[in-house]
């Protein structure tokens, strides 16, 4: 038998391994509705698992006489396990959610925590014990540590890629079967080998053979010292606090999908299979010695470029997501693989230079590193994810001058130290996004194991709500508070008795302003980001007109809420998130919105906003086929670029909710509740019920969102021209929209202006957007004819008109007469009363002072105004 055989199926049970890691993660991030720690508790299930079995085997593997046929044993087991944990996760998942009420959402995480260790710890343990038999059989033949496990983890790099064309294709249960499948093929290939070996040579129990004594391995016999696998056990720790680290950081300059996720480790582990074949043939002391140089120096080094990453990422066009993926995969290699070939150099360097048994510090190694995953979870609020990076180069480094024992070396570790310091707090915002946020300044920043959560001011004074650095829609810029507000009005209007709404998450609080125009009303919201619950308190209140006041904020998960709670809602509001990022495409399963569903009281409507321009028709046909499914009277509204999902938990009511609504409140509050438009404008944004449709759908367990949605960052992002047009094709006509809304004949004439406005101005914005000017001019004229008290055409009135200001001349008008017909049109036109102020000011005009004021009652942020001081 040659060790040639060995290293393809070594190769192999490593990609089962590192594809069972990755796909039970994900099996606990539908549990736990974040993937950051559900990735933290798999990866600490499985080193506890990977330790205890090594430790167990690692005297035993040297003494049994057919290590691969135990080998092959042991990956049967695992696959079986496997093949069993599909049954299992489906019978249990309705008893942990029923458990969900009894328990507080710490305790509900602890049972989640205990849970994934008792079911991950066992196989995890027998991945352990079959690496010490691996050895074995490469060092029977040849071999070494360094073959086995190098080749092992390159393998394991290809295993963190496999989920990526199993899920979309498969999903869940069938990949993790799939895997299984090919678990027991690698068994077979092992049993088969061991079987070919036992017709040749047989060497004794206990002994390794000539070739095997001949090679850089160590005696299968000596155990390392105690302080040898301390000292090993705190780089395991170090390595993995490296790894979450390297995870969430650079994650934040390349976006947190599944696809970059998975190349981060996957360019991880090649790195560190690579530097172990290359240590398992050039042991020696030198290389030992420049391991925790390489190690920490390399590592704090690629944290202080990664803005430089950030920023040549930002600036570059790539014209599809494999050239993009590929760009960040070299970029990757360039940050971190000097530091992962040191790694992965360390077992067979210290296995020979200490020649003692290698499955002991395999062990201990993995031990360490499931304490350092759980301690990234507890630092990051602490230090965040760059301090826990530079703790982890500096335990690297002190570890490594341990072991050399060089008083030469330790002389220059305060060097190292130092550049810690000097990268252990990230940089501003600007510096990682230069285009984007050029001359803005951080306000506020907070990091936990879920998200980085950061408040940015722009240098007109406005603020934006950043998680882990992507713009969530989410500032006070008056046109964004009016969306955000909207998204709030728009599910209370068709509500006929709104007592109590449901916030799924809240951004920067400015959604749940726009609930306070309706009286009586309990609301109550549902965030996970801490971050996000204390920025919209304290750097959003003056644009969510202190809404958190008069909210009762729940700090959970949207899935054990729904799951704990016992109450239902008149209305339940599902806010605007990016649905690409890992993690988050749960929140338009099936599964989702039928748990929101069952917490709907009997007249009770659900609305979910979408940004259209997060996807494609095929994506969002998805969507909306999944909403369908379980609200089968599911309407669609479009408000702005936003689209509303509509879903009624009875009967579609319609217009008559609306008019039930509006003629219960005064007539101030009817114009704060419509945001000074009226019932009519609000029905006039109705698009039809949502189509029947033939296709796949979204589910927690069979995922097509995460896997589609990434492309459009680098092929179409930005543009809803073809989504706008298929929803233009299945607009119902104006007699038809009657009928379904049920609006009342006194109405109708209101309903019919604002219903034809509405469709005008998307086919003007359609007709920008192709170069189309005139057509774009002409429609958009005929919009405001038909409804001028519509905002979002007023809002394209007014910026053509102000676009073509000096022009004003030309059409007998003066720059002040054009900016007057402008407010006119659209007294919300923030740009328009800043050139009438300047103006005002300029010829020290007295109502400069009722311009500022209205400017700053627009925009109470507004720098400029705010500083200026009246003449």
């Amino acid at each position: 038998m040659s060790v040639r055989f060995l290293a393809p199926l070594s190769a192999l049970s490593g990609a089962c391994a590192l594809a069972y890691e990755i796909l039970w993660a994900r099996m606990l991030g539908i549990q736990f509705g974040v993937s950051t720690l559900a990735a933290v508790v798999t990866v600490s299930a499985f080193m506890l698992g990977l330790a205890g079995g090594s430790a167990f085997m690692a005297a035993r593997a040297g003494l049994h006489p057919r290590p691969l046929r135990l080998l092959a044993l042991l990956e049967t087991g695992i696959a079986l396990f496997a093949l069993s944990l599909p049954w299992a996760v489906h019978w249990a998942t309705p008893i942990i959610d029923a458990s969900a009420g009894y328990l507080t959402p710490p305790q509900w995480h602890a049972l989640l925590v205990l849970a994934g260790l008792v079911s991950l710890t066992l196989p995890a343990a027998a991945m352990g014990a079959g690496f010490p038999l691996l050895v074995q059989g490469f060092e029977r033949h040849g071999g070494s540590i360094g073959a086995a496990y190098g080749n092992n983890t390159i393998g394991a790099a290809a295993g963190a890629l496999l989920p990526l064309l199993l899920l979309p294709a498969v999903g869940w249960t069938t990949a993790v079967r799939g895997v299984a499948a090919l678990n027991v093929i690698v068994a077979c290939g092992f049993f088969m080998l061991d079987r070919r070996g036992q017709g040749g040579h047989r060497e004794p129990a206990g002994a390794a053979s000539a070739s095997a004594a001949s090679a850089p391995a160590a005696s299968a016999d000596q155990r390392p010292t105690g302080s040898l696998l301390l000292n090993y056990g705190v780089i395991g720790a170090a390595s993995l606090l490296l790894e979450m680290a390297w995870l969430r950081l650079f994650s934040l300059a390349m976006l947190r999908t599944e696809y970059v996720l998975a190349l981060i480790l996957a360019v991880m582990l090649l790195g560190m299979g690579a530097g172990s074949l290359i240590a398992s043939r050039r042991p020696n002391a030198r290389v030992l010695a420049a391991l925790p140089w390489c190690a920490s120096g390399y590592a704090l080094a690629g944290l202080w470029l990664l803005p430089h990453a950030s920023a040549l990422l930002e600036r570059t066009r790539f014209d599809s997501m494999g050239a993009a993926l590929a760009a960040q995969a070299l970029l990757l290699v360039a940050l971190t693989l000097p530091v992962t070939l040191s790694l992965g150099a360390w077992l067979p360097a210290l296995t020979a230079r200490f020649n003692t048994n290698g499955a002991w510090l395999y062990a201990c190694n993995s031990l360490g590193a499931a304490l350092g995953g759980l301690s990234y979870v507890l630092l990051t609020p602490l230090i965040g994810s760059a301090g826990a990076l530079s703790v982890a180069a500096v335990l690297l480094l002190l570890m490594g001058l341990i072991l050399g024992r060089s008083r030469r070396a330790w002389a220059a570790a305060p060097l190292i130290m130092v550049a810690a310091w000097s990268v252990a707090v990230l940089p501003p915002v600007r510096e990682f996004l230069p285009r984007a946020m050029a001359g803005s300044r951080d306000l506020y920043r907070y990091e936990d194991a879920i998200a980085i959560t950061q408040v940015v001011e722009q240098p007109d004074g406005q603020r934006i709500l950043l998680t882990d650095m992507r713009r969530q829609d989410a500032s006070t810029d008056p046109t964004a508070v009016f969306v955000q507000s909207n998204q709030s009005r728009l599910p209370l209007l068709l509500t006929a008795r709104p007592r109590r709404v449901l916030f799924l998450g809240i951004g920067t609080g400015i959604s749940l302003a726009g609930s306070l125009a309706f009286p009586d009303m309990e609301r109550s919201a549902v965030e996970l980001s801490a971050g996000s619950i204390e920025a919209a308190r304290r750097w959003f209140a003056t644009s969510n007109r202190n809404a958190l006041q008069y909210t009762r904020v729940h700090h959970d998960d949207a899935r054990h809420f729904l799951a704990a709670t016992g109450e239902v809602y008149d209305a339940i509001i599902g806010d605007v998130f990016h649905p690409d990022l890992a993690g988050a495409g749960s929140m338009l399963s099936v599964e989702q919105f039928a748990r929101v569903r069952a917490r709907l009281a009997p007249e009770g409507i659900y609305v979910q906003w979408l940004a259209l321009n997060q996807f494609d028709e095929t994506t969002l046909a998805i969507v909306l086929r999944s909403f369908r499914q379980v609200f089968p009277e599911g309407q669609l509204f479009l408000d702005g670029m936003h689209l509303a999902m509509v879903g009624p938990r009875g009967a579609w009511a319609g217009a008559a909710s609306i008019d039930a609504h509006l003629s219960s409140l005064t007539a101030a509050q009817r114009a704060d509740a419509t945001a000074s438009e009226g019932g009519s404008e609000w029905l006039g944004r109705y698009w039809g019920p949502i189509a029947p449709s033939v296709g796949p759908t979204q589910h927690e367990w069979s995922p097509v969102l995460e896997f589609l949605l990434p492309r459009l960052h680098y092929e179409s992002e930005g543009d809803a021209s073809s989504i706008l047009r298929s929803l233009l094709a299945g607009r119902p006509t104006l007699a038809r929209a009657i009928d379904l809304l049920g609006v009342s004949p006194p109405q109708q004439e209101e309903f019919k202006r604002a219903y034809i406005g509405t469709e005008l101005w998307v086919r003007s914005e359609l007709a920008g957007w192709q170069g189309s000017t005139l057509e774009a001019d002409h429609l958009l004229g005929l919009a405001f004819e038909a409804d001028p008290h519509d905002r979002w055409i007023a809002y394209a009135v007014g910026d053509r008109l102000l676009a073509s200001i000096e022009a004003a001349p030309g059409r007998g008008l003066t720059r002040e007469e054009l900016l007057r017909k402008i407010l006119v049109i659209n007294p919300f036109s923030l740009e328009a009363w800043r050139a009438l102020w300047v103006l005002q000011r300029e010829r020290g005009d007295a109502d400069a002072a009722a311009s500022r004021a209205r400017i700053l009652e627009l925009n109470p942020l507004d720098r400029e105004a705010g500083a200026a001081v009246d003449r």
